[in-house]
């Protein structure tokens, strides 16, 4: 057994293995100017509108899978009528289908154009051709009119969304050790998802007051205030991008490597499976730890708005307004955890985060009866404790990966996260339906993150280098 990260006490190490040493290009000691550090974490912040406002809280919640998209007849109905219910279950079902399709698409494309990005030394090429797509997808959401007819042309563009924003990301992670070094990969990883939350936070606020301002007094027929608020989104996802592209170097290809043909490209991709874990066995598993603990902080997210609507009684401009909070007290913790990561450790970070998660979840869950603030109390601790084990989870892995091998094991990373993508929302299904009522499916995320955690404890991974 060894010493885990961070001066933890020893664990048990069942996935025992030499773990792949920590690699930057030049020595920890290497000067990164502040420029290229803030102009790659800007890209963080030019992309948070689409996860923020597009998948979680305005575009598909509150229009894309409402009743908006039902029949006259069948949008007239009650809310509580059960001819409604299941069509908006219907729409529901629907939207997951398209999102399980994308969802194999990453599985496939990710770590195959990561190896890509590696070998040819084009991250920043494949990051800027990710980039415009996915603002051009934000852009073809504006052609979603409120009509039946259109429900499936907005899943489809807002699931070709999320395959470009993970495969963009691969490439986004990979260039982590560009513009930082070993004692500062953690305060960079977590600038990043900070001003991420940050701009989602901005971009929420920018909803709610066009919303509470009425638009102004614009005509918002036809779904015309959601239409332009993707619009709105994908303008920011353009301007604010174009720093990193202007600023961060592209870290060069490696010498000696022969490119492949895109058959080549799958058999060569299956055979680094194969060699990472016989010779970096503790970090294959440190990334099937990770893909099931991020399934749960995802899951955090994912049905937060619904935890708070059904379960706590939330109006729509309170989802939004917990929303901006929410975003806010993610963006400072992870800004702060990413300190923490260099001083302490990024295991260290992690392991306090979702123990942290676990405990506030199970408080969540047996509050749900006393009304509304210990959902705004606890809810608001949840999301603290993510943006900390989310970035310490990336720069971690940036630091046991070699350099020659981070667009293909961030592929990994995105691959191995869809993998078992399943996981919290089937539990939570499987709660809810067996008990009967929305909050239940609480536990449905608290086991994901319980489960993962435990896997992260018996992962022997080498000591990091902190700063004093």
């Amino acid at each position: 057994m060894s010493t885990s990260v961070g001066g933890t006490p020893d664990v048990p190490a069942t996935a025992d293995s030499a773990a792949l040493p920590v690699m930057f290009q030049d020595s920890e000691e290497r000067p990164v100017p502040r420029k290229q550090i803030r102009s790659w974490a800007m890209w963080d912040w030019a992309t948070q509108p689409f996860n923020s406002v597009i998948l979680t809280f305005v575009f598909v919640s509150l229009y894309l899978v409402s009743d908006t998209f039902l029949p006259a007849d069948v949008a007239a109905l009650a809310d509580d009528d059960p001819v409604k219910q299941a069509a908006l279950a219907e729409l529901t079902s629907g939207y997951g289908a398209v999102t399980t399709v994308a969802g194999i698409v990453i599985l496939l494309l990710a770590p195959i154009l990561g190896q890509v990005a590696d070998r040819k030394g084009r991250k920043k090429q494949w990051l800027l051709i990710a980039t415009i797509l996915l603002a051009l997808v934000q852009f073809a959401l504006f052609f979603v009119h409120a009509e039946p007819a259109y429900f499936w042309l907005g899943a489809v563009l807002v699931a070709a969304g999320a395959v470009v924003s993970e495969i963009a990301g691969v490439n986004y992670n990979a260039l982590l050790v560009s513009v930082s070094t070993p004692r500062t990969v953690g305060k960079v990883s977590g600038l990043g998802w900070g001003l991420g939350y940050i701009g989602g936070i901005l971009a929420l606020v920018i909803v709610v007051v066009l919303t509470f301002a009425d638009w102004f007094g614009m005509d918002t027929s036809d779904g015309l205030a959601y239409r332009l608020i993707a619009v709105g989104c994908a303008a920011w996802t353009l301007l604010f991008a174009i720093p990193l592209f202007r600023n961060v170097p592209e870290p060069p290809a490696p010498a000696g490597v022969q490119p492949l043909g895109f058959l080549a490209w799958f058999r060569e991709f299956f055979g680094s499976i194969r060699t990472l874990f016989r010779s970096h066995r503790s970090t294959a598993w440190f990334l099937l730890a990770s893909a099931v603990y991020r399934d749960g902080l995802s899951g955090v997210f994912a049905f937060g708005g619904v935890l708070a609507a059904v379960s706590f009684g939330f109006s729509p401009n309170e989802v939004m307004i917990f929303g901006i909070v929410a975003n806010l007290v993610a963006g400072v913790s992870t800004i702060v955890g990413g300190r923490m990561d260099d001083r302490f450790g990024a295991r260290t970070v992690i392991v306090t985060a979702l123990s942290g998660l676990v405990v506030v979840a199970l408080a969540v869950f047996l509050l749900h009866d006393a009304g509304k603030l210990p959902f705004w109390i606890f809810g608001l601790v949840l999301c603290a404790f993510v943006g900390p084990a989310q970035a310490s989870t990336r720069s971690l892995l940036a630091r046991v990966t070699p350099r020659e091998m981070q667009g293909e094991v961030f592929g990994l990373y995105a691959t191995t996260g869809r993998v078992v993508g399943f996981l919290t929302p089937a539990l939570w299904t499987f709660f809810i339906v067996t008990f009967g009522a929305t909050y239940w499916g609480i536990l449905g995320i608290a086991i994901v993150l319980v489960l993962g955690l435990v896997l992260l404890l018996f992962v022997k991974l080498p000591a990091q280098p902190r700063t004093a």
